[in-house]
């Protein structure tokens, strides 16, 4: 029926343009009217996104060309800018407090880095992708956790602080652990290199997050630091991954009416197993609830940004980075979702105290997740 639905919708768009325009209206008039409301904030995002895709589908070569060079070449700058808004909401502590709580870090990062790109790998078998497409499929179940999965811990009745530890401690596990998944399992189907990747997962991800790091401590030094900081580089982190979509659309605009509905059935499926297998699996191993919902949420919600920029920049193909484009805004969405839900159920030993900066800020951090 979804597949149906979204055939159907692919048509319209082909057949009137100027529709897409509307539609561009009328999500970015929603995403202003949910971006000021406290009970639908973290939905803002996911409009936000849909109204750049339907931009991108409208105007393709908005996306496609610009003055100072081709768009697709600043897609690994825009993630970098990301994560460095990231790491400038981190601490040593974060990565420290693997110390205190071992084994549910172990559990989160064995599931993280089995579950999701086995299912990925999976799925995309199912429903016979081509080679390209299924190794994108792989390739955002292979990548760590991002920030917005720290704001759904909290909105869950999670644990904050185990959500950014186990954020943390995948994103410094990526650059052995995503190359790893991806040579296991599509390497025989597509040109793969393990140290290219690995390298530019530390160049596009691990030094913008130590830099913002580095420079959270100074400005913390400085007495600079506050929460004008956070919104700022919160509303930064979502207009570059809006722009990142866009340009991912823009350039694979014709395949996404005829792959698009499937691989917006294959994204749901995927989180949905994620979030299942992530919250059973800790239960299987004794964990508590609140700690069961925070692993089920990070293993369910991938960085979709690090996805994109690791499909343009290492498999060189457009058609790889489709499925973050699909993937990442219907995280966010499942995501709110699934923490509505459980928020209406407190857990016995009830929120964490802890709120990274990205929260307290009162911004939606939700933007940089992918």
């Amino acid at each position: 029926m979804v597949a149906a639905i979204a055939s159907a919708a692919s048509a319209f768009l082909i057949d009137g343009m100027v529709a897409c325009q509307l539609m561009v209206v009328a999500f970015a008039l929603v995403a202003l009217r949910t971006q000021f409301s406290p009970k639908f904030k973290t939905f803002a995002f996911t409009f936000w996104v849909l109204a750049f895709v339907f931009q991108a589908l409208a105007a393709p070569s908005l996306f496609q060309s610009w003055p100072i060079g081709p768009a697709k070449d600043f897609i690994a700058p825009l993630i970098q800018i990301i994560m460095f808004g990231m790491g400038t909401t981190l601490c040593l502590n974060d990565f420290a407090r693997v110390l205190l709580v071992p084994k549910s870090v172990a559990v989160g990062m064995l599931l993280q880095f089995s579950v999701m790109p086995i299912m990925g790998w999976i799925l995309a078998k199912m429903f016979g992708f081509s080679p390209e497409i299924a190794a994108g499929v792989v390739l955002i179940g292979a990548c760590p956790g991002g920030v917005a999965s720290n704001v759904i811990a909290y909105l869950a009745r999670g644990d904050v602080a185990l959500s950014v530890t186990m954020t943390a401690c995948s994103t410094l596990m990526s650059p052995i652990m995503t190359p790893l998944a991806m040579w296991i399992l599509v390497g025989s189907i597509v040109d793969l290199s393990f140290s290219k990747m690995m390298w530019s997962i530390l160049e596009i991800t691990i030094a913008p997050i130590v830099l913002g790091l580095l420079v959270s401590y100074l400005f913390e030094w400085l007495k600079w630091r506050g929460p004008w900081l956070d919104r700022f580089l919160s509303g930064i982190a979502m207009f570059a991954i809006c722009i990142v979509i866009g340009i991912i659309v823009a350039q694979s605009r014709d395949e996404l009416f005829v792959i698009g509905p499937a691989l917006m059935v294959v994204a749901m499926l995927h989180n949905a197993i994620g979030f299942a297998l992530g919250y059973f699996g800790a239960k299987a191993c004794r964990l508590d609830e609140t700690t069961s919902r925070t692993i089920s949420i990070e293993v369910g919600m991938q960085n979709g940004g690090m996805a994109s920029a690791l499909a343009m920049s290492v498999l060189n193909s457009p058609q790889a980075a489709m499925a973050s484009a699909i993937f990442g805004p219907w995280m966010s969405i499942s995501g709110s979702i699934l923490a509505s839900w459980w928020r209406q159920r407190p857990t016995a030993v009830g929120e964490s105290a802890y709120l990274p900066a990205v929260l307290a800020s009162g911004s939606d951090g939700i933007g940089i997740e992918e």
